[in-house]
């Protein structure tokens, strides 16, 4: 494993290992500690996390480790314009409604903007590590964040993206390939507003690029489960990885049995992104929702993420995958059931081991 890192120079890093923050709560306290104990950095996914529930999730972590922490947000977007009629939206769900046994859905409402509130809790749970997906921040919260000591990182799908990040001031980029799980962190193409489609560049493409366009820091992130794909990432220049789907089939993951063994069971072409759940494109494992839903009928981010979350918490009681947002990565087939600290030992290991396999000549001998 390579030392003098970002990772290993600001937050004291073993391992070039960072577990990407999920915002379904897949991220407990136990899950966040352990990946700190074992060596990596473990992240909160807070962009559905009231300031109050912050305080309470740091809190817990900082009960069970002394290891360093990250915290995520959404970066703000602007305000969606409410389509005049969202009856197509509403009668889709309706049936799943009532499968699930839940009342007949009503137009769902923008929530109360609780960002700066959310920024204000974050820069004091004791974090080491600040990140951000959909976007960048005004300055005056990257001052604040910078302020308080805090790795500033920013997600990135494009080079023109990174390059924004880092004329931003951002102290590492997290490079997104198209193969990675949940929400895409699209903001920006060329010159351009965000275009889902033109930003789906591979992970193997777009960290060297990125890596030759900026002078940060950068993390590979989309299809990397183990320590082949961490040891082809630093190959590509990264300083380390962000992994998700690799820590969502861990003992220690919040998410649904049934939504692990959708994981376990399904094949790398059983993903594709969708807007089906949220009204933002993202990649999980198809399912019935994704199947059975039209682009017509889904209204924009997050007002559909707000109509289908009743379902969704329903569903994950109930232990129903099909109306369950399944996010994962094309890399799932290399998913296991296993600790925390197991899966990161096991990385580690892996790591080293395919490094020594290539530190020889090519020709093998």
């Amino acid at each position: 494993m390579p030392v003098q890192t970002i990772l290993t120079q600001r937050l004291g890093l073993t391992h070039p290992i960072v577990q990407a923050p999920m915002a379904g709560g897949g991220d407990t306290a136990d899950l966040v500690a352990a990946v700190g104990e074992a060596g990596g950095i473990g992240f909160i996914g807070a962009a559905y996390l009231t300031p109050a529930q912050i305080t309470e999730r740091a809190k817990a972590i900082r009960a069970r480790t002394g290891a360093p922490f990250g915290i995520n947000l959404f970066a703000p977007l602007p305000a969606p314009v409410p389509p005049a009629d969202s009856s197509a939206a509403l009668d889709r769900v309706a049936p799943y409604y009532a499968e699930l046994g839940l009342p007949a859905p009503g137009t769902p409402a923008l929530g109360i903007d609780a960002f700066a509130d959310q920024v204000a809790a974050a820069l004091d749970c004791g974090a080491a590590a600040f990140s951000f997906t959909f976007g960048i921040p005004v300055p005056d919260v990257l001052a604040a964040i910078k302020g308080r000591g805090m790795l500033l990182v920013g997600t990135a799908t494009t080079v023109e993206e990174a390059v924004a990040l880092e004329r931003a001031g951002m102290d590492a980029v997290a490079a997104q390939g198209g193969e990675a799980g949940g929400h895409r962190g699209t903001f920006a193409v060329g010159d351009g507003p965000a275009d889902f489609g033109a930003a789906q560049v591979g992970t193997m493409a777009l960290v060297p690029q990125i890596v030759d366009a900026v002078r940060l820091p950068v993390l590979a992130s989309g299809g990397i489960m183990d320590g082949r794909g961490i040891a082809a990432a630093l190959a590509l220049g990264a300083c380390g990885v962000q992994m998700g789907t690799a820590f969502l089939t861990c003992d220690e993951a919040g998410i649904p049995d049934a939504y692990k063994q959708a994981i376990l069971t399904a094949r790398a072409h059983e993903t594709r992104i969708t807007r089906a759940f949220s009204g933002r494109p993202a990649r999980g494992i198809v399912n019935r929702v994704m199947r059975e839903v039209a682009e017509e009928e889904i209204l924009p981010f997050p007002l559909q993420n707000a109509l289908t979350r009743p379902m969704r918490t329903a569903a994950a009681q109930q232990g129903r995958a099909e109306f369950l947002s399944l996010w994962a990565g094309q890399g799932l087939g290399m998913a296991r059931r296993q600790t925390t600290a197991d899966l990161v030992t096991r990385l580690a290991e892996e790591t080293d081991a395919a490094i020594r396999r290539l530190s020889g000549p090519l020709s093998g001998g």
